[in-house]
């Protein structure tokens, strides 16, 4: 699976990592309001890096845990969705909207036996330092975003982006660079981040 080679999820040993995952999941996101502390010490256990100032709103998803490395300051808003059979890193800075996914699986296309049989594979996520998803924004499976790029609400991201870019749409495309680090109104309002 971490080769990036054909596997089946029914693996006894992926099953029992899946279901650790989903234990600790399921402790996050039960926590009250009030309960910070305990949140972070579920998803330091379930993480496999949380960096510091950095923290998620339940519910939170995710299929092994130990994949997700997430940077310094970051922050992953209501119902994020991380399907980690392949590692996914999020830089420092960064906000993530409410109901973001961010999907590494891939099933066969062509060979339809397969696909019947349950193969599957997977290709990493990395998102780069300062990145700001509105809500509902889609990454697929072996997306780099660099650093300070900006992705609108609802967008499929499908393709590497590039630094400091605003990208929407489905698939997401490279609307403009952003050269200057302050966004203006309009932009903010386009991406409805609900931060």
């Amino acid at each position: 699976m971490l080769a990036g080679e054909l596997y089946r999820d029914s693996d006894p040993e992926l099953v029992a990592e899946r279901q650790r995952a989903q234990r600790l999941c399921d402790e996050f996101n039960r926590t009250g309001p009030d309960e910070e502390k305990r949140r972070t010490e579920v998803l330091t256990k379930l993480l496999g890096k949380l960096g510091e100032g950095s923290w998620i709103m339940p519910r939170f998803q995710c299929d092994y845990g130990y994949l997700i490395e997430i940077g310094h300051n970051s922050f992953l808003n209501y119902d994020a969705i991380l399907l980690d059979c392949a590692p996914i890193t999020i830089g420092d800075d960064c906000s993530i909207g409410p109901r973001c996914q961010l999907l590494t699986a891939l099933h066969p296309m062509e060979d339809h036996q397969k696909r019947r049989d349950r193969w599957e594979s997977a290709k990493s996520i990395r998102i780069g330092n300062n990145v700001w998803f509105g809500g509902g924004v889609i990454v697929c499976p072996g997306v780099t975003i660099g650093d300070d790029v900006v992705v609108g609400a609802g967008s499929v991201v499908t393709r590497d982006l590039p630094d400091r870019v605003f990208a929407a749409g489905n698939p997401a495309r490279v609307i403009r660079n952003l050269s200057d680090p302050i966004a203006t109104l309009g932009d903010a309002v386009a991406l409805d981040a609900n931060r």
